[in-house]
Formats: structure tokens, C-alpha cells, sequence
């Protein structure tokens, strides 16, 4: 096996594509697109943000949702990751987003996305999101067996490499089961 080396990059496989939700100061939903997010405890996300208008908007609230991007919200999702609110005040309903307020924090559901993390802002510091999951929800238009199935859900992924999105393949193996078989 040769390897190359690309030096320090961005590069992750695989990368979520996710759409976070918050509401302006009017209670103005927006969303914006973001990669580099991470689940990082049991009920805690990181993302990593610059300033934007989302940034704005949950520093008044204190809550924004995560929502899964999906093969079927290509182009709505890429959408809001490359048009700033702060340019295009309605850029929510042009990307032919609806909302519903979340039950449980002060920001917007994405109707059009069928999965959603509904967070409380636990701090966010040099450029880092640490958001505390208060509930998971998802339609139940992608549920098997009162189950998340991702065949259903078809989540994305960004490439960093190639500057695209994938989509997930088929199941391959067990977790926390088929390595023991090497026990």
C-alpha cells in the first residue's frame, strides 16, 4: 500500500450535512447549511461555526434545532448553506422551508426535513457550538418498527474532498457485535 499525503486538511469521512434552525429576534425562522458537526456526548452536539446570522439568532434565544439533510432536499439544503440571511431576509422560504415551532426549545422544526436534534445553547466559543440535545424528533414517514431506519430518512453526506454529496450505502455489519467474533 503507498499513501499520499494532503497535509492538514478538513477531510472526513463521513461529514453530516446539517441544517441548523433558529428564529431572529421576531421569531423570523432561518437555517443555514453546516458539515463540521459532530455528536460529541450523550446528549451534547459540537458544530463549528463562524459568525452569521444563525450565530446571531441563538445568542438571543439560547436554542436552535439540527435537522438532517436528505437526498429528496438537495437543493433547498445547499441552498441555505450559500446565501446569507443577512442578504436575503426570506432565504428560509425561498429555499421552500417550512417551519413548526419546536415544543421543546425556542426554535423553528424544518417541516420538509424529516429529522430533528432540539438543542439548548450550552456555550459557544471561539467559533465552537456546543448545543445540549433536549429531544430527538422524526415524521413518521421514516420509522420501521417505531425505529429511526436511515433507508427511510436517506441522510446525506458532504465530501470535502470533491466538494459533493453522497448519500449512505447499505447496511454492512453489526455494532458493538460482529468484532466479537475476534474475542
Amino acid at each position: 500500500m503507498s499513501r499520499v499525503n494532503f497535509g492538514a486538511k478538513p477531510f472526513m469521512y463521513p461529514m453530516p450535512v446539517l441544517i441548523i434552525g433558529t428564529y431572529d429576534e421576531n421569531g423570523v425562522p432561518n437555517a443555514m447549511n453546516a458539515a463540521w458537526g459532530s455528536i460529541t456526548d450523550f446528549q451534547e452536539i459540537s458544530i463549528s461555526l463562524s459568525e452569521h446570522k444563525t450565530t446571531d439568532n441563538f445568542a438571543i434565544t439560547g436554542a436552535f434545532t439540527v435537522s438532517i439533510a436528505t437526498e429528496d432536499t438537495v437543493i433547498p439544503c445547499d441552498y441555505v448553506g450559500i446565501e446569507s440571511a443577512s442578504k436575503v431576509p426570506d432565504k428560509f422560504a425561498k429555499a421552500g422551508f417550512h417551519a413548526t415551532k419546536s415544543t421543546f426549545v425556542n426554535a423553528p422544526l424544518i417541516d420538509e426535513l424529516p429529522m430533528a436534534l432540539e438543542c439548548k445553547v450550552k456555550s459557544f466559543i471561539d467559533g465552537i457550538l456546543v448545543g445540549e440535545i433536549v429531544n430527538v424528533n422524526a415524521d413518521e414517514s421514516i420509522l420501521t418498527d417505531g425505529q429511526i431506519d436511515p433507508k427511510k430518512l436517506k441522510p446525506i453526506a458532504y465530501d470535502p474532498v470533491n466538494h459533493t454529496y453522497i448519500g449512505m450505502g447499505e447496511k454492512i455489519g453489526n455494532a458493538f457485535k460482529d468484532g466479537l467474533a475476534l474475542k
